[in-house]
């Protein structure tokens, strides 16, 4: 994992750090949270400029973050539906009831979204979906993508050769996240198979 990401900040400096959160965007299993404090640490030795850095991550959140919005417009709401129908256990209500929220919501969703483990790459799909106007979505996208990606830098260019304890603090971060979301699947399984069951002992004999 590493490796790589050294290696493509040595052949293009700070572009190809931001390269390579773009692809974090895409690919959420490389995790900024190890591709960010590495690129601080390395400006921290003077392999790269310190802005360049921040602005180069920032760049490369948003083009990343677009690519997942425009895969959520081409998608469409009807298409969302027609695949959310056959998935089991879901409801259109279910649905529906997301878009409602996230038509309410919509803006803090995305500012905030960026700045959470695991969510903040796939919380683009969502607004390309509900065509959330473009340039609301990019202000929004880079206003938190700034704040995430500099604390971050920051943290690597400040910790210097002990950068690695971001990724280890932040590693606990995310598992807490995911245990949450995987709480919340559980819960919401748990209780469509209730309604199931009450359904079945309710229907007319």
């Amino acid at each position: 994992m590493v490796d790589w990401v050294v290696e493509l900040m040595d052949t293009l400096g700070a572009p190809g750090a931001g390269i390579a959160i773009a692809l974090e965007n895409l690919f959420p299993p490389l995790p900024s949270e190890v591709i960010l404090p590495l690129s601080g640490f390395t400006a921290s030795r003077g392999k790269m400029d310190l802005l360049d850095v921040l602005l180069w991550t920032t760049m490369g959140s948003v083009v990343g973050a677009l690519a997942l919005y425009w895969i959520g417009a081409l998608l469409g709401r009807e298409r969302t539906l027609a695949i959310a129908a056959k998935l089991p256990l879901v409801k259109i209500s279910d649905i529906e009831k997301t878009e409602a929220w996230f038509l309410r919501h919509g803006k803090a969703t995305v500012f905030f979204g960026r700045m959470i483990p695991i969510f903040r790459s796939m919380i683009s799909v969502p607004a390309g979906v509900e065509r959330m106007s473009l340039v609301t979505f990019l202000l929004l996208t880079t206003a938190g993508s700034a704040i995430w990606n500099t604390i971050f830098v920051m943290a690597g260019y400040l910790l210097g050769e002990q950068w690695e304890l971001v990724e280890t603090y932040a590693g606990i971060g995310s598992k807490v996240v995911l245990g949450l979301v995987v709480l919340a699947v559980l819960v919401f399984i748990g209780v469509r198979l209730g309604e199931r069951r009450k359904g079945r002992h309710a229907a007319p004999r």
